[in-house]
């Protein structure tokens, strides 16, 4: 199991990123922690200057194990079930630019509030109809490059479409690319919410999980909150056998450096439990 941060590459409006700014001087700060990887939240890769990115974390011997993909949503309101065609279509080249970066950093592209919601006026039906025609869009040109997409269930407090697992899992299975390209990613945050028990949840979820986001109750790094991240954790490594990444994607309380180094200290400390 390897624990990764998560860094955004633009300025935004997204709270739960502990870090924005100076991109080099924050890889460096990331790497001194001792972190392994950098989570990047990314709203154009057109914008990206990939040499400068890969030699940024060569340098500090730091991998990218995903992409996220959610500020194009919250700055641009880009999304796979807007009632706009246009914009649905945008939404949907936008993934596509995505998926080519993560070939190339051999990173997961997560899918979050990109998916959007239900649209007043329209149903959840039309919502799920459109953002199912987008998913297989997406996934086709995932799996020609070999880029693992992964599905992030969200809380009603920030969409109400897809917030749990099992609305997770039966979407995957109206998708139809297959476990190889299509995946989950639970959010521990966003479990607290809406799971009855994160424990059976992550059991269900299990076969699919390709990807994992940890913040405590609060939204706060891990051990802020009231979270057993050591029954979490154990079972994630013991029970289900997760060997992947897991990424704090937490609020920058009380400042980004400060619940960076005091979530992985904790999360550490479970593993050695």
């Amino acid at each position: 199991m390897k624990f990764a941060v998560v860094l955004s590459t633009d300025p935004t409006h997204f709270d739960a990123v502990a870090f924005q700014g100076n991109f080099d001087e924050n890889v460096a700060r990331i790497a001194d922690i001792g972190y392994e990887g950098v989570e990047l939240a990314i709203r154009d890769p057109a914008l990206i200057d990939l040499a400068a990115v890969e030699q940024t974390l060569a340098r500090h011997n730091l991998v990218v194990p995903a992409i996220g993909t959610g500020q194009a949503y919250g700055e641009e309101k880009l999304s796979f079930t807007s009632a706009d065609g246009e914009v649905r279509a945008r939404a949907i080249d936008r993934i596509k630019g995505q998926i080519r970066l993560a070939a190339e950093l051999e990173a997961v592209v997560i899918l979050g509030l990109i998916r959007g919601v239900v649209q007043p006026g329209f149903s959840r039906t039309q919502a799920m109809d459109w953002l199912l025609l987008a998913l297989q869009e997406c996934a086709e040109t995932a799996a020609r490059v070999g880029v693992r997409l992964a599905i992030e269930p969200i809380s009603r407090r920030e969409t109400n479409l897809i917030n749990t697992i099992d609305e997770a899992i039966a979407l995957l299975s109206g998708v139809g690319a297959g476990d190889s390209t299509v995946g989950l990613l639970p959010d521990t945050y966003h479990m607290n919410v809406e799971e009855p028990s994160i424990k059976e949840s992550l059991l269900k979820a299990a076969p699919h999980i390709i990807h994992f986001h940890v913040a405590d109750s609060n939204r706060r790094y891990p051990g802020a909150g009231n979270l057993d991240f050591g029954e979490i954790l154990s079972q994630l490594r013991n029970e289900l056998g997760y060997q992947g990444w897991v990424s704090a994607e937490t609020l920058p309380y009380p400042d980004a450096a400060t619940a960076a180094k005091k979530g992985l200290a904790h999360l550490q400390a479970c593993l050695e439990v």
